[in-house]
């Protein structure tokens, strides 16, 4: 059953902010070579100069036994901007 979003939901500042940052940041991994769909996603919050990023991080669904690799993508939540891209070790 879709749920119909009212106005109120769609004016949720975070909610609207993690959007923009998870469409940037998909942007970016794609380019990067990431499968996104393959990836498994995970989502924090990063403080950094007084601004709370979102950190966005793409790692392999099945990853027990690996280690490192992954993704992580810091998008700024007030204007969507990619702040800083890291790939793990």
């Amino acid at each position: 059953m879709a749920a119909t979003l009212t106005a109120n939901v769609l004016e949720d500042e975070i909610a609207v902010s993690l959007a923009r940052g998870i469409a940037a940041a998909n942007q970016r991994a794609y380019e990067l070579g990431i499968d996104v769909a393959q990836s498994l996603i995970t989502i924090r919050q990063r403080p950094k100069n007084g601004i709370v990023f979102w950190q966005i991080n793409y790692g392999p669904k099945g990853y027990i036994n690996l280690r490192g690799g992954d993704l992580m993508i810091d998008v700024n939540p007030n204007n969507g901007a990619i702040e800083q891209v890291r790939w793990g070790q």
